[in-house]
């Protein structure tokens, strides 16, 4: 199926160094999947396989129903976006966007008229001229996607293509490489280890852990239904606390300390396990609650639009977040905080 993309059982070692254990996925058409883990976690190993770059040690890879496992990158239908955007500076825009059909021996007048196109899908028709030291950054980025999109490869592949840009730009540019990617249809892989731009443009995340995969789904299954403790504490922040499950069922009895809470969760088995308690999901009061744990505020900081707060408790530190309110709360300050049953979950511990 045209740009499909699967692994079965792919390996890559350099030496006696294991990028990537046995590795099986597959990336559906016209979606964008995106590679997330900490560095080191295979993630870009993962890529380079796709792309082309790299040759697995063992196994098999399939795109678009095409067994590409001993294919070089040259006859592979898929194009890759680069961290450094990769840009000939002494030619124009439309010259570096036209560059890879050149290249294929496509005549002057067709790479023109195909290369101004790529530009237009990309928001940047009459740029064509300038050269890449002319452009800001999110432009030369959106110079770097026309020209891998021209090529009309059935897999786009996108490496951290945003860590160059500040805070605000980031934002802007990945949401029209998403806007991009949905228009065109494209199947995309893309790698990053920001988990809030993983969670903007993805439909499905595979998230890595030592050169395997730890959990993948959807951005909200994997932050509603973490697996695991480093999933909770990877994909938005999370507050691992340790509980003591002593009722399993349709409804889950733990302990918390010296208090029994029943949470509105599913579970086999009792014994140890990590309470995931979301910032947001923390409330925090100057009047005491019937459930609930005591907090002293060890920090505080105003961010405009919230607050956060690192408290003290008998369970260990938390980090809250707050909307703003007239009597912000101090550090120093000992409050109350308790949460809704039903916004946490549990891990294993």
């Amino acid at each position: 199926m045209k740009g499909q993309v699967r692994f079965e059982n792919v390996t890559k070692t350099f030496g006696d160094v294991v990028a990537l254990k046995p590795l099986s996925l597959e990336i559906a058409p016209g979606t964008l999947v995106t590679l997330l883990g900490p560095s080191g976690c295979g993630k870009t190993t993962t890529l380079r396989l796709i792309a082309g770059l790299e040759s697995a040690t063992s196994g098999k890879i399939v795109i678009g129903g095409e067994d590409v496992t001993h294919l070089s990158a040259t006859y592979r239908r898929v194009s890759m976006v680069f961290q450094s955007y990769a840009l000939f500076p002494h030619m124009t825009v439309l010259e570096n966007v036209g560059y890879g059909l050149s290249v294929k021996g496509m005549a002057r007048a067709e790479v023109a008229a195909r290369a101004e196109a790529g530009l237009e899908t990309v928001g940047l028709k009459g740029f064509g001229a300038r050269l890449p030291s002319e452009l800001s950054g999110g432009q030369q980025q959106r110079v770097a996607v026309a020209r891998a999109i021209v090529l009309e490869p059935e897999v786009l592949l996108l490496d951290e293509p945003l860590s160059n840009l500040d805070a605000k730009l980031r934002r802007h540019v990945r949401e029209e490489i998403r806007q991009i990617q949905q228009r065109l249809g494209l199947t995309a892989v893309y790698v990053t280890h920001d988990q809030e731009e993983a969670m903007a443009v993805s439909d499905r995340i595979i998230v890595m852990k030592n050169a395997e995969i730890a959990q993948e789904g959807s951005p909200q299954d994997l932050y509603q239904r973490p697996a695991s403790g480093f999933i909770a504490d990877f994909i938005g922040d999370a507050n691992l606390i340790d509980v003591e499950g002593v009722r399993a069922g349709a409804e889950t009895e733990i302990a918390l300390l010296d208090q029994r809470l029943t949470l509105p969760l599913h579970s086999a088995a009792t014994g140890p396990a990590k309470m995931v308690l979301r910032p947001h999901h923390a409330r925090l009061s100057r009047t005491p609650t019937a459930r609930g744990l005591p907090a002293e505020v060890i920090y505080a900081a105003w961010l405009g639009n919230s607050v956060q707060y690192t408290l003290a408790t008998p369970a260990g530190s938390i980090f809250a977040t707050s909307l703003p309110q007239a009597e912000p709360f101090r550090r120093g300050e000992t409050l109350h905080l308790s949460f809704d049953p039903q916004d946490v979950r549990l891990v294993p511990a």
